[in-house]
């Protein structure tokens, strides 16, 4: 260990970050694949992804190869011009999606306030200023904005920071008789996740996804998809929305898309990108070129038949092996998802107990996800190797024998 990684340790974070985070007790200093090592050399296998943000592991030879070759060239030099790196990506974007056009952002929060935004500059625009609602559905989860948090369907996040945001409407997930009953002409936007991702790893169904792209048709909305955690190759195809053959208007994304590095983007078609002409909004480090010399890279990887079906087949593995490892204990109620997002949702005798389990993978060296106190996530890279997935699975099922045993003691 160095001088320099010895000066600071977990206990300075309670001295001066402010404590809006609760970081587990150890500080990660290096990873490779998909594993990690902390301040004491201690190797982990990480089944979380960072998230769902680390699509291709630690430290993946060919985005630090992009990244310091960019850093050689050009970091930074403001929207007031554009850059090449930024024209690759979105040329590659918009030739892989439904999408003409592509902004570029630094999350996923300001990926979908710019969506947000573009819904009601279009319906403002073509319809007037009195069609300005959004529906979005319960338990969803679209950034940490004040917009975005209070279209966000989890009261918990948005409750503390004043008013509402006006025009806002939420409806159970898959249930398209609350869409129909809550749309109206009055309605700009329909945003929903393919996949709710924070609150469960809940897909869609066919014909709710189906029907929600006919109620936004007949009353002039736009159908907005959150694709942040669910993009990128994640469930086995670039988008999830592709498994269904459902076509949004305007594409969110970012998590995957920087393979780690901040990025986002916000894909919509020529003729709504129109509505937003110059200066009608912004960003200051969006789409700057290392960001985007990253995120070109990324694409290039995971956009390959061979990666995709990869994820396709590990995400079935996954999933039959935890539901292997759950049955000796009735552990699970379910294990859902699609490619390598994936949530197992806890049985009743263990409900509200997802952290805890989460805290004995960790003490097995493992690291996993929560969505919510009741389902455990996992998100692993899209290119991990068989034999760390195999270890993963052989430390979750260590932690899994301890948690049972405490919860039962």
């Amino acid at each position: 260990m160095s001088i320099q990684e010895a000066q600071v340790s977990r206990a300075d974070f309670d001295q001066v970050m402010v404590p809006n985070y609760a970081p587990a007790g150890f500080i990660p200093v290096r990873g490779l694949g998909s594993r990690l090592w902390d301040q004491s050399g201690r190797e982990l296998i990480d089944l979380s992804g960072g998230i769902a943000v680390n699509g291709l592991g630690h430290c993946h030879p060919a985005l630090v190869e992009a990244l310091t070759t960019q850093a050689h060239k050009l970091w930074h030099v403001s929207n007031v011009f554009t850059n090449e790196p930024a024209l690759r990506l979105a040329r590659k974007l918009t030739a892989a999606t439904f999408a003409d056009r592509v902004f570029f952002s630094n999350s996923g929060a300001e990926a979908n306030e710019a969506a947000l935004k573009l819904a009601r500059k279009v319906a403002s625009d073509r319809f007037g200023a009195d069609k300005y609602e959004i529906i979005s559905t319960i338990n969803s989860f679209h950034g940490r904005t004040v917009f975005t948090v209070n279209v966000g369907g989890q009261p918990k996040y948005s409750e503390g920071f004043g008013p509402r945001p006006e025009g806002i409407t939420h409806v159970l997930y898959n249930d398209l008789a609350a869409m129909e009953k809550a749309i109206s002409e009055r309605t700009c936007a329909v945003i929903l996740e393919p996949i709710q991702g924070e609150s469960g790893v809940l897909p869609a169904e066919l014909a709710y996804l189906q029907g929600v792209r006919a109620l936004c048709d007949k009353y002039n909305a736009l159908l907005i998809f959150d694709e942040v955690q669910s993009g990128m190759g994640r469930t086995g195809k670039l988008f999830a929305h592709e498994h269904y053959g459902v076509t949004p208007d305007v594409l969110t994304t970012a998590k995957s898309l920087g393979g780690g590095f901040p990025i986002s983007a916000m894909l919509t078609t020529n003729d709504y990108a129109q509505h937003l002409a110059v200066g009608t909004h912004g960003t200051t480090f969006g789409g700057n070129p290392l960001a985007c010399a990253v995120g070109e890279t990324v694409l290039d990887i995971i956009n390959t038949p061979a990666v995709l079906d990869a994820v396709l087949a590990k995400g079935e593995y996954l999933r039959d092996k935890l539901r292997a490892i759950g049955e000796p204990y009735d552990l699970f109620e379910q294990v859902r998802g699609k490619g390598l997002l994936v949530g197992a949702v806890l049985n009743d005798k263990y409900k509200g107990k997802a952290g805890a389990l989460m805290a004995a993978a960790e003490r097995a060296d493992l690291l996993v996800l929560v969505a919510g106190p009741d389902v455990v996530r996992f998100a692993p890279s899209l290119v991990i190797e068989q034999a760390d997935l195999d270890e993963g699975l052989a430390r979750f099922t260590r932690a899994v024998a301890e948690f049972v045993s405490q919860a039962q003691a």
